[in-house]
């Protein structure tokens, strides 16, 4: 049973952005409103271009430039090949044909490709301005297939048919409304999926022939922006539902249809808080697979008997998370990745003999997007590295032989001579070990290095050594140092770590990074002076902390899609995910909680701001508000330094245009050759 995530923007660690991850999912009327900076600092008066015109690189009238010098199209020219990575992911199996569906880019924005051999041509099947989120076949015929796409990074995203023969394309949904985590019945004939169509804020459940659209209709009225339908019994009667509370709270929910009525799987109430994730009926109906931390540290595989309400855990003897599954459409083998300190290893359950069989046969690196051609054959997936982008490959579960279905680009440059992180670890200022990946320099460049740190998002996330894009320019051109360090509040440690930045705890996360700098001031290989901190989401947040908290340990800043106050950004996030996020954060509206938020908050430490800051937002984001960033920018400019801001008009929550992109790593460049290596 195919299921479709439409995707917020999985945005590549191509521009100093963070590696999402894998990612938590969570729109613009905000983001919109906002006031820009004065007329003289925006788009209509760009940097000054005080020699000739043609040296220089005109930004397009859809950025806001303010505080960027000319970028001189010489650094173009320098920067040039390590702009031109690609990178593919798998999507989905032809559940006839050994073929498959991919994302990649050979324009402006990724696309949905068709690849019917592995190393076959990718053929372009969408051709949109914005990105194309995930694709899935009809699952027994494969003469469609539904697609999920929004607006300019607004994440108001619409489900699509694409009619194989004759490349017609039709909107399902209502063109206004959020609609996401689509699901497959068996027999192809109907869809679930949730949608904010009611509220606009709300998920609720919506049942759907996709070949009709007049079938449409609401199965449930939900309360919470946290609904997702995650599979269809095999006889399409039932539907198991996720309620998700926050990363550490969700439950599960058995959904007559036909009944519009749900009866709740997993109990509620008990003094430990337990998060169930990716569930999938067994074959006979009679269970459930799924993923849940209770009574564990990590997310374990379990089953669970719907009859007898008994748990068996699948996977007790990995002490790591399972992040992902599936199950082959004849129920005999469960396929399952788990997250070893941030590596994947991917295993092969049979569901009668539970006996875990890994398949060594596929390279270390991180494994994504796993899924069972119908035939059960093979077995699907996204898997990048250190030294190689993301790539869609298939594994024969009965030989192993591997298959390499996309080779993306690289600018012809030789990634094999890219740099490979080291595990580093360092103890915070409770005595608790944090780690985190080192990438170092070639040894070319000799004596002690700048370093940029760059913080992950989420904060519920983890950076994992895959491939790092664009910073190898930094690496092995400039010779600057990069370190991902997993603060507290991480995943894939463990639900005890994952909860340490949560409410009142904040700033125990803000203090991990001021022991990591202090930590690089004693490394032989690190030049302590020079220390960049970046990154995106709540690693742009953290960026903000560092200027305003640790100003004297750093010499310079760069934000992107920042919380610059966690009160201001509360109050103005979508109303979708308002409320999973005060879970995370704490809620604003209790008068302690909002007192000890506002004394956090960057926003009202900007005097403290004495380095160089850059922040960089997109208008459209409706998770972090533009106006987070504009407030910050304009408060930091009356400090006298040097404060640069870019805002694109057409991008949301990070830049996902190649064009914006490419103007983003420029002027990256030009920031850290000024303030970093001068």
């Amino acid at each position: 049973m195919r299921h479709l995530k439409s995707m917020a923007p999985v945005l590549p660690l191509l521009s100093l952005l963070w590696q999402p991850s894998s990612a938590l999912a969570n729109q613009s009327s905000a983001a919109t409103t906002t006031a820009h900076p004065s007329p003289t600092t925006s788009a209509s008066a760009k940097a000054p271009q005080d020699k000739s015109m043609d040296a220089f690189l005109t930004p397009g009238d859809n950025l806001v430039v303010a505080g960027i010098p000319s970028v001189p199209k010489r650094l173009m020219e320098r920067v040039g090949r390590y702009t031109e990575f690609r990178t593919a992911s798998f999507f989905d199996w032809h559940p006839l044909r050994r073929e498959q569906l991919i994302q990649t880019r050979f324009g402006d924005v990724p696309q949905i490709h068709r690849v019917l051999m592995p190393g076959g041509a990718r053929t372009q099947l969408t051709f949109y301005p914005d990105r194309v989120g995930g694709a899935s076949y009809e699952p027994t015929k494969g003469d469609y297939f539904l697609f999920s796409k929004d607006v300019g990074g607004g994440e108001w995203y619409q489900i699509f048919r694409y009619d194989v023969a004759s490349g017609d394309i039709t909107m399902l949904t209502d063109g206004k409304s959020r609609n996401l985590g689509m699901v497959w019945n068996q027999t192809g004939t109907q869809i679930a999926y949730s949608s904010t169509r009611r509220t606009g804020k709300d998920t609720d459940l919506w049942v759907m022939n996709p070949i009709d659209k007049a079938s449409d209709q609401i199965v449930l009225e939900l309360t919470g922006g946290g609904w997702t339908p995650l599979d269809f019994s095999p006889d399409g009667k039932r539907l198991l539902l996720q309620e998700e509370l926050s990363i550490n709270e969700s439950y599960l929910w058995l959904v007559d249809i036909a009944k519009k009525e749900k009866t709740l799987l997993t109990p509620k109430g008990g003094i430990e808080k337990v998060s169930y994730g990716r569930s999938r009926f067994a074959k006979d109906g009679k269970g459930i697979y799924f993923t849940t931390d209770k009574e564990s540290e990590f997310q374990r595989l379990a089953y669970f008997d719907l009859a007898s309400q008994k748990y068996t855990y699948l996977t007790t003897s990995i002490p790591w998370d399972v992040e992902e599954f599936d199950l082959s459409h004849d129920g005999r083998t469960i396929a399952l990745a788990t997250n070893e300190n941030g590596e994947s290893r991917v295993y092969l359950l049979p569901t009668q003999s539970k006996q875990l069989r890994p398949l060594r046969e596929i390279p270390v690196g991180v494994v994504s997007n796993l899924s069972f051609h119908r035939s059960g054959a093979e077995l699907g997936f996204t898997l990048s590295s250190a030294r190689a982008s993301a790539d869609s490959y298939s594994v024969n579960v009965a030989s192993g032989k591997l298959s390499r279905w996309t080779q993306s680009e690289s600018g012809g440059l030789n990634t094999s001579e890219f740099a490979e992180p080291k595990l580093v670890k360092w103890k915070s200022f409770d005595g608790r070990e944090i780690s985190g990946f080192l990438y170092l320099p070639p040894k070319k460049f000799t004596g002690k290095r700048p370093v940029i740190v760059n913080i992950h998002g989420g904060p519920e996330a983890q950076f994992r050594p895959g491939f790092i894009g664009r910073n190898n320019f930094l690496l092995s051109e400039l010779g600057v140092a990069i370190l991902f360090p997993n603060v507290r509040g991480s995943s894939g440690y463990g639900k005890t770590f994952l909860k340490l930045d949560d409410g009142d705890k904040r700033e125990d996360s803000y203090k991990d990074a001021e022991s990591l700098y202090k930590w690089l001031k004693t490394q032989p290989e690190i030049d302590g002076e020079r220390i960049m901190v970046t990154g995106g989401s709540y690693g742009g947040h953290m960026t903000l902390v560092s200027a305003t908290h640790h100003s004297g340990l750093i010499r310079c800043a760069l934000a992107v899609v920042g919380m610059s106050s966690l009160v201001t950004f509360l109050e103005n996030t979508e109303g979708y995910r308002r409320d999973l996020r005060r879970v995370e954060y704490g809620d604003e509206r209790i008068p302690k909680m909002r007192e000890f938020l506002n004394r956090i908050a960057p926003l009202n430490l900007a005097k403290n701001v004495q380095k160089p800051l850059f922040i960089v937002q997109g208008q459209n984001d409706p998770r972090v508000p533009a106006s987070e960033a504009e407030q910050m920018i304009r408060t930091v400019k009356q400090n006298n330094v040097p404060a640069w801001y870019l805002l694109a008009k057409d991008e949301g929550h990070g830049f996902a245009k190649k064009k914006n992109q490419d103007f983003q790593f420029y002027a990256t460049v030009l920031y850290i050759e000024e303030f970093l290596l001068k």
